[in-house]
């Protein structure tokens, strides 16, 4: 199959769950025999294009363009048209090589990789190539939950934008020949906005994740609580301030040796939080006899984090939203905790049963390897293709 991806960033360096996500579907693809051509937009003041390019080709031929999202304040006064989100996306570079492969080669098929990478499917919608869809989440569910998080005039705004988005997202899906969703939520979801066009047409493909060797080093503390952060994305912002406002109290009373290593999101000085940058290699986050804690309130799809800490051997506790679509059963795959008196129960319970941490590591490794193994999810989303290109679209 000639397939062509298009994405609104490289998938390397895999630096957050979106790129890893991508990434790991294309090493699928490439170990069933399908070697796609990857359009994808690279920000040379970042990244140096041919050492993105050289990592990729292993799996997929990379087509790179030196290219970044349009900035908040010029999308903003273009975006009438479209919601925000997609009109930052929308790069006539990126575009321009997308017409240009088209018109050079044959491509069966076009997979738009996130909602915001579909503008540049345009081309393809043109000629008549069938073009499906994998919504890493559902964008108007996330725009909404962000409204009533902020409140006041910030959210009023997010508020609309999550409106005009919902409205996309069902034409969205109502277009695409196809529309693969990570969970059977966001399935339903996508059932919904899409109305009577195109739900029929969205089915669940897990996502992928290959099975690692353990974390790197040590971590101290007593226990060692990892918690994942990034600036600029609101979801983990969030996150981070509550965990630290209103949870780490909490578990710092019950226990006094525990220590907080938090990644890629800065923190004001407080006993016994340690900062760390974003690390270049992930297995340093995920240490030997350390504790995943994922205090997301806000989220869509799945947390590649939790998936990544099951492939390492690191027990996980995390919110009911953090652990949604992953079809994980409380003190099986992992500690759910809704509150700061669920985590400080739930993370006591951690350093304190001895096997507990052992048990959930296993059962992780085992839903792992009989849901998201790369190698079947490659053969059902081939397969989900070739259904779809034998469809009029």
């Amino acid at each position: 199959m000639n397939l062509l991806v298009l994405a609104t960033k490289a998938p390397w360096p895999p630096i957050d769950g979106g790129r890893l996500l991508l990434l790991h579907t294309l090493e699928g693809l490439a170990a069933a025999g399908c070697r796609p051509v990857l359009v994808a937009p690279v920000n040379p003041a970042q990244f140096d294009l041919e050492t993105v390019a050289g990592e990729l080709s292993t799996w997929c031929e990379p087509r790179l363009v030196p290219a970044s999202p349009v900035p908040a304040a010029a999308a903003l006064a273009r975006s009438w048209r479209a919601p925000l989100a997609i009109t930052r996306h929308s790069l006539a570079p990126v575009r321009r090589e997308v017409e240009e492969l088209l018109r050079t080669s044959r491509f069966d098929l076009v997979h738009a990789e996130q909602l915001q990478a579909l503008p540049q499917a345009e081309p393809a919608f043109r000629r008549g190539i069938p073009v499906v869809l994998r919504a890493q989440n559902v964008e108007s569910d996330l725009w909404a939950a962000l409204a009533r998080a902020r409140g006041g005039f910030v959210g009023r705004a997010l508020a609309f934008e999550a409106r005009r988005l919902a409205r996309w997202e069902g034409e969205a899906v109502r277009r695409a020949a196809a529309t693969f969703a990570l969970t059977s939520e966001d399935a339903a979801r996508l059932h919904a906005l899409a109305g009577n066009g195109g739900s029929s047409r969205v089915r669940v493909v897990r996502a992928p994740f290959p099975g690692l060797p353990p974390g790197k080093g040590h971590l101290p503390g007593e226990p060692s609580l990892v918690l994942l952060g990034s600036r600029g994305w609101l979801p983990n912002e969030d996150a981070v301030a509550w965990f630290l406002e209103e949870i780490w109290p909490a578990v710092r009373a019950e226990l006094p040796g525990a220590v907080l290593h938090l990644f890629g999101a800065g923190a004001p000085p407080q006993a016994s939080v340690v900062s760390h940058p974003s690390p270049a290699d992930s297995a340093e986050a995920f240490a030997p006899g350390s504790i995943l804690v994922v205090p997301l309130r806000i989220a869509s799809g799945v947390r590649m984090k939790v998936l990544e800490a099951w492939a390492r051997g690191v027990p996980v506790v995390g919110t009911p939203t953090a652990l949604a679509g992953l079809e994980v059963e409380d003190s099986r795959e992992a500690l759910v905790a809704a509150d700061a008196p669920g985590f400080t129960r739930a993370l006591a319970r951690l350093h304190r049963e001895g096997g507990l941490a052992a048990a959930l590591v296993d059962e992780g490794k085992w839903a792992l390897s009989g849901r998201h193994e790369p190698a079947g999810v490659a053969t059902e989303l081939l397969a989900a293709y070739a259904e779809t290109t034998r469809q009029p679209s």
